[in-house]
């Protein structure tokens, strides 16, 4: 029986690569699915794309090259950790949505991923990826919290 993956959120920061050390120091090794979720298309490309010299797909494949590129950064991490790593990129809107979309995909044994510590105003305002994924995902859900130094 093949052993199910864990499924690692990464998106270059502190915080995702201090999830990334601490889901090995706390659940071993093993096979990680590295996972960068991107946006369809940010605020500043959605008016460019108005242009008719920008082709419509031309930000989607930018993203996506962008999100796989930082998967492969954090699956390199995850190898050194001890992980055997797939890095994997999949832009999504909202990002809470993709992330429990690979998760059941690849019937993750637990999402790991980190916090950025918003509470209060600030987390109403601006939103909590890692409490919308903890509440729609059927699976556990592992939330680092941010150190001190971030």
């Amino acid at each position: 029986m093949e052993e199910r993956p864990i499924l690692i959120c990464y998106d270059g920061t502190p915080g995702s690569e201090h999830a990334i050390d601490t889901a090995a120091a706390l659940l071993g090794t093993g096979p990680v699915v590295v996972l960068d979720v991107g946006p369809t298309i940010t605020a500043a490309e959605s008016l460019a794309s108005l242009s008719p010299v920008v082709p419509g797909n031309a930000f989607e494949e930018l993203n996506t090259s962008d999100a796989l590129e930082r998967a492969r950064h954090g699956a390199e991490r995850a190898e050194i950790a001890g992980f055997s790593a797939e890095p994997r990129a999949l832009l999504a809107s909202p990002t809470w949505q993709g992330i429990v979309d690979v998760a059941d995909e690849i019937d993750a044994i637990v999402i790991v991923m980190g916090s950025r510590g918003l509470t209060g105003a600030r987390e109403a305002f601006v939103g909590s990826v890692s409490h919308e994924v903890a509440e729609h995902a059927r699976r556990p859900v592992l939330i680092v919290p941010p150190t001190d130094a971030e």
